[in-house]
């Protein structure tokens, strides 16, 4: 149906009526009332009656708002009523034009049924005119009509009865004309989304009381739906109001009794539109509005007091009654029984852009020279609506320089109050442990894994945890589906701030670069300067330039205060850690393009690190005993360029999930056996030197090689990607032998050099798309894919597209870890097909990935219990073959090895540097942002 809320209406009603049954009693009243009440009628007079219904009555309906039909005993005699009566059914499908029914002295059903004397008349009609289609079109309209809840007068044919339900009729009239959508909220990018995903959730048919909560973060739009909720619905309620902005107009000064007592009072005020309304007791709301259907909204709700004194109970208001409640606070919706919840999203990039060139531009896409800009600015909004109308409107108009400034600022300083001043109302509500917590996560922890937050604060785990669920529930910080911390790029400003402005004597956390060096000035920098800060937790320190001078000098026997928990020190400049460096209580050591070439002596004690990340350091030539890191999740040594050998107890970490040791280039030797954690990460992209890789436990969920020199792989590596939820690829890794290549090539989800599609796959074809014919939902297929530029650091995205019996693509995203490969590569995976299936489908495969990439010829196998059975032996077959041939090779290398191990030295050292010098020009790049350092 189109929508009717724009439309200009030449008349407010039209009547469609029998003459003689209404003209001069009804109607001439009816005309009379609508000409006091201001409201246009269509007249009829002058218009010449015949069997067909004239033009200008059909121009009339169609540019009337309201269509009240005037269903009397002689209606259906005319067949120029029933025809106004198609029209009139027409114009409420086509246009959205509002139908009302009058049944005046006429029985509903009799009109719905075609019975008794308003029956008779009808089949007289329909026997002048011998039209068969024409009788079923008017009869099914008189089915519909009747059906309409109208205005019924069957037994009060007099004056009085006439004048009652002319006033009745006029007034609703009225009520429906006063009723059209607001445009207020015309143009709001996904607000229908959001309004359509709330009616949903009210459940409008159903005569039950029910309580329905929006939640979100502050800024995100939940008041503006709430309020467009409103406007919409309103007209479906007998009684309506929106009490907003709680938060605000909360009384104060009063007990919990008087409380209650002066917010019942404003409700009841607004929902009656009668001022100063006075309450004796707090069951007055039961007894006025417990059979009225009414619809409350309380915006802005944020003290569990406030719910039980307006919305205490379902049983207080009438059948069919919505209460809809507006919060940050999703703790109040718990205590309060509140189970039906709509959480308000952050706006996708697209819709993000819109919102902010609506208020920037005044239209929905931003001008030519400010395109790049816009993104921007938008990215840092971080798709926040607040933020994006604020910042939004403070640029219209305004030249490519300004906008530049306003961004620079953005980076680093939140300088629009009317953003701040929302978000910061709920930090302020928060007790001052929570607070400490918010502003700690501010400056330290966003996005970082909320299991490390609780380790940093392991002294008072519980406050922690409590805190972080608090923080949750007051939508200041959310936690990832992978289990990360993420506060808003805006609410990460408030909290910066608050620690700028802090008065000295109270802050807790320095940032300020120049208050910083004061601090370490006043303390001389002396050896003990750190031991003499017992409280300090959390220690970062940034470079603010990246041109090779480091003019920090530690001395040998700095001591760091016992109680670190944890240290990021860019371009550490010292060979090792000081000898008094007590590591008992670290969690998170980051020391990235350091110029440590080994860490410490012997094995520490490092009972609660979970994560080393020791990235670009280029001098780093040797790793310490790890076996004491028992609790060690991550450890980064990418880019580590003299780094020869993997200490062995590394390899015995049974927590690691994140091994990353890409680009050490230098890399020879690492451990026998990789025992880490399940799901775990493993990443040696670029370890040019390496030539044997060891057993790993089967059940991790990634393995990526590449540019390597490996030749042999064990069974167990390749039994990775045997599983299904596993995957192994080994990219420009050309050495590999016949076996290592063909126990590949049985895995589900693997990468390996390689141009032709095993025989095995019994569908193949040039291309990137291939159709088959099965019965079957399981497959496994096959790509060859090849480079046609340079990808960089990008991660090509993979996409499979399937279509069955010519029916809607279905699209599986497919994971395969490709970057720069040099040559054409073999990718397998496996994707089940879903939907309902047939005998003899038609299935389409088509293979889809980025521009940089060209898929040239596909393959598709199907997964028969039979293919799998083969694929079982053939895998044990080639694995233990490949197995058996590592071996060999392994006892000749030692005997090799024994006898020109010189020799072998000098030739390893000359192609590292030349493998140095091609493999390590991309990957150099920046790693992080350095904010930390700077002076706001």
């Amino acid at each position: 149906m189109a929508s009717s809320s724009r439309r200009t209406w030449r008349y407010r009603v039209f009547t469609s009526f029998h003459g003689p049954d209404v003209r001069k009693t009804f109607l001439s009243h009816l005309r009379k009332q609508f000409s006091c009440n201001g409201i246009t009628m269509f007249d009829d007079q002058g218009i010449e009656r015949s069997h067909i219904i004239a033009p200008a009555l059909t121009q009339a309906i169609r540019e009337s708002r309201i269509s009240i039909i005037v269903l009397s005993k002689n209606y259906a005699s005319s067949g120029w009523c029933l025809d106004e009566l198609l029209e009139i059914l027409k114009c409420k499908e086509d246009i959205g034009q509002i139908v009302m029914t009058v049944f005046y002295g006429v029985d509903p059903a009799d009109v719905r049924k075609q019975t008794g004397h308003f029956g008779r008349a009808f089949k007289e009609t329909c026997d002048r005119r011998k039209t068969k289609e024409k009788e079923e079109r008017w009869s099914q309209a008189l089915e519909y009509v009747g059906n309409i809840a109208g205005e019924h007068l069957i037994n009060c044919l007099n004056d009085y009865g006439n004048a009652a339900m002319v006033d009745k009729i006029a007034t609703d009239v009225s009520n429906k004309l006063n009723a059209t959508p607001s445009k207020d909220f015309d143009g709001i990018v996904g607000l229908e989304a959001h309004l359509r995903e709330i009616e949903s959730l009210l459940d409008l048919d159903n005569d039950e009381v029910k309580m329905v909560a929006i939640t979100g973060p502050a800024g995100i739009g939940k008041s503006t739906i709430a309020r467009a909720l409103h406007s919409l619905l309103s007209n479906r309620f007998q009684l309506t109001c929106f009490v907003d902005n709680l938060r605000v107009t909360y009384p104060t000064g009063f007990d919990e009794y008087g409380l209650k007592y002066r917010l019942q009072e404003e409700l009841l005020s607004n929902i009656f539109k009668q001022d100063g309304i006075r309450i004796c007791h707090l069951g007055v709301i039961e007894e006025r509005l417990h059979d009225q259907r009414v619809l409350i909204i309380l915006d802005d709700v944020n003290n569990i007091r406030q719910l039980e004194a307006l919305a205490g109970d379902i049983t207080w208001f009438g059948p069919g009654s919505r209460v809809v409640v507006t919060t940050e606070n999703k703790e109040l919706l718990q205590r309060h029984g509140i189970n039906n919840t709509y959480h308000v999203e952050f706006p996708s990039r697209g819709e993000a852009l819109e919102i902010f060139c609506r208020y920037a531009f005044r239209q929905s896409y931003p001008h030519d020279r400010f395109k790049v800009l816009a993104f921007k600015v938008t990215k840092l909004c971080g798709n926040l609506p607040l933020g994006l109308r604020v910042v939004g409107s403070s640029l219209r108009g305004k030249k490519v320089d300004e906008w530049e400034d306003v961004m620079n600022r953005l980076e680093t300083i939140l300088d629009h109050q009317d953003i701040e001043q929302v978000l910061r109302v709920d930090y302020e509500s928060l007790h001052e442990t929570e607070q400490s917590l918010f502003l700690h996560i501010a400056v330290f922890f966003n996005r970082n894994d909320a299991d490390l937050v609780k380790a940093m604060f392991t002294d008072n785990s519980s406050d922690i945890k409590h805190g972080l669920k608090i923080l949750v529930n007051r939508s200041l910080i959310d936690v990832s589906t992978k289990g990360e911390i993420v506060m808003h790029k805006l609410l990460q400003q408030v909290g910066r701030q608050v620690v700028h402005k802090e008065a000295p004597w109270k802050r807790r956390i320095l940032t300020d670069a120049q208050v910083i060096c004061d601090v370490l000035e006043r303390a001389k920098m002396c050896p003990r300067a750190f031991k003499r800060m017992p409280n300090l937790r959390f220690l970062k320190v940034y470079k603010s330039k990246d041109d090779g001078n480091d003019l920090l000098h530690i001395p040998e026997e700095t001591e760091f205060p016992r109680r670190l928990r944890l240290l990021h020190w860019k371009a550490y400049p010292r060979k090792s850690l000081p000898l008094r460096f007590y590591l008992e209580n670290l969690v998170e050591l980051k020391m990235r393009h350091s110029h440590l070439q080994k860490l410490w002596e012997g094995t520490q004690a490092l009972t609660n690190l979970k994560k080393m990340d020791l990235s670009w350091s280029f001098n780093l030539k040797e790793l310490p005993d790890f076996s004491n890191t028992t609790m060690l999740e991550s450890l980064v040594l990418r880019g580590c360029k003299n780094l020869v050998e993997i200490h062995s107890s590394i390899g015995n970490l049974r927590k690691i999930e994140f091994l990353q040791m890409s680009f050490c280039v230098k890399l020879q030797v690492v451990p026998a056996l990789f025992n880490l954690a399940p799901l775990a990460f493993v990443g040696m992209e670029g370890c040019s030197q390496l030539r044997n890789f060891s057993d790993i436990s089967t059940n991790i969920r990634t393995l990526s090689i590449a540019d390597t020199m490996l030749e042999k792989i064990s069974k167990s590596t390749v039994s990775l990607a045997f599983d299904s939820e596993s995957s192994c690829s080994i990219t420009n890794c050309f050495k590999l032998g016949r076996e290592a290549r063909r126990v590949i090539q049985l895995s589900l989800r693997a990468c390996l050099p390689g141009r032709k599609i095993p025989a095995k796959f019994d569908h193949r074809t040039i291309g990137n798309a291939l159709t088959i014919r099965s019965d079957f939902r399981e497959f496994r297929f096959c790509i060859v894919v090849s480079r046609k530029q340079y990808i960089g650091e990008l991660k090509p995205e993979f996409f499979c597209r399937i279509r069955v019996n010519k029916g809607c693509p279905t699209d599986h995203h497919i994971h395969f870890h490709l970057r720069n490969i040099r040559a054409e590569h073999l990718c397998f995976s496996l994707v089940d097909v879903h939907g309902w299936l047939e005998q003899g489908n038609e299935i389409m495969f088509e293979f889809i990935t980025c521009q940089e990439l060209e898929i040239i010829a596909c393959g598709v196998q199907i997964m028969t219990e039979e293919s799998k059975r083969r694929r079982m032996i053939e895998f044990d077959e080639a694995s233990k073959a490949s197995q058996d041939s590592r071996d060999s090779e392994l006892r000749d290398r030692l005997i090799c090895d024994s006898k020109e191990n010189g020799i072998a030295e000098t030739h390893t050292g000359c192609w590292s540097w030349i493998l140095l010098s091609l493999d390590l020009s991309h990957p150099m790049r920046s790693i992080a942002s350095l904010f930390w350092g700077r002076r706001p």
